[in-house]
């Protein structure tokens, strides 16, 4: 039987090189998935804020995978955070770290 490893600390920095964010930003602020977005969480339009995290592995201080400073984040009805899609990491040439969150803002 496999044995469980409880992680009290993950480091959750990370950099990205400029030319790996600069086609990440570019997906993630493009029409089409901008309107993507806006549909998944019932907006009439959003816009990314260009807040990226690193998620987290569930526990006591972070019960939903999501660092103390990014939670505001997840109980506000104005943001909607969203695992970054795996092929736009492939397309931006991101392996490091393997997965990421975007913060969005609803637009009135």
């Amino acid at each position: 039987m496999a044995q469980l490893r409880i992680i009290n600390n993950f480091d959750t920095s990370f950099a990205l090189e400029t030319e790996a964010q600069k086609v990440l930003f570019g997906l993630l602020e493009s029409d089409g998935f901008l309107g993507q977005v806006a549909g998944q969480i019932e907006a009439q339009k959003v816009e990314f804020t260009g807040i990226l995290f690193q998620p987290v592995p569930h526990g006591p201080g972070t019960p939903r995978g999501i660092s103390p400073e990014f939670a505001e984040y997840f109980t506000s009805r104005e943001y909607a955070i969203i695992n970054i899609p795996p092929n736009f990491m492939f397309k931006a040439r991101i392996s490091n770290p393997s997965r990421l969150c975007a913060i969005f803002r609803r637009l009135k």
